[in-house]
C-alpha cells in the first residue's frame, strides 16, 4: 500500500478508497503503477484524487486504450470539437465500439484522417499530430 501512496501522491484515505474500489491495483507491479502514474499525472495531468476516485483506470492498457484515447481527446478539445471539461474517464472506461461511435465517427466530415491517426495510436505509432484533411 505504500507503494501506491508514494506512486501516485496518494492520502491514506485515497489508497483506501482506490484499493476499497479497485482490489486488484494490489497486484499491479512497481513497474506498471509506476508507468500509469508518470502518463496519467504527469503527461495527461490528471489529479491524483480523481484517479484514486476512478482506480479501475488502472485496469486499463496504458498502449492499446489510454494513451490513443488521450491522443483523440486532446485533437478533438484542442481544436474546439470537443467540450474542454469532457473527463477523460468516460472516454477511457467504454468499449472499443462505443469510444469509436461517440468520439470519432461524429468528426469523420472535419477529420476524416482520425479513424487511421486513431488505429496508429493504438498500434503504438502515434502519430505527432493528429491531422485534419
Amino acid at each position: 500500500m505504500e507503494n501506491l501512496k508514494n506512486t501516485f501522491r496518494w492520502s491514506d484515505a485515497e489508497v483506501i478508497t482506490a484499493v476499497s474500489k479497485n482490489p486488484m491495483v494490489l497486484r499491479r507491479s512497481k513497474e506498471t503503477l509506476e508507468s500509469s502514474s508518470k502518463l496519467l499525472i504527469s503527461e495527461i495531468g490528471l489529479e491524483p484524487a480523481y484517479i484514486a476516485r476512478r482506480p479501475s483506470m488502472l485496469n486499463y492498457s496504458l498502449e492499446g486504450r489510454i494513451r490513443p484515447r488521450y491522443h483523440v481527446l486532446k485533437f478533438l478539445k484542442g481544436n474546439g470539437l470537443l467540450d474542454h471539461d469532457r473527463g477523460y474517464y468516460s472516454a477511457f472506461k467504454v468499449t472499443e465500439k462505443v469510444f469509436v461511435e461517440k468520439y470519432i465517427c461524429p468528426h469523420n466530415e472535419v477529420a476524416p484522417h482520425l479513424v487511421e491517426d486513431y488505429a496508429a495510436a493504438c498500434r503504438g505509432e502515434v502519430p505527432t499530430n493528429f491531422r485534419f484533411a
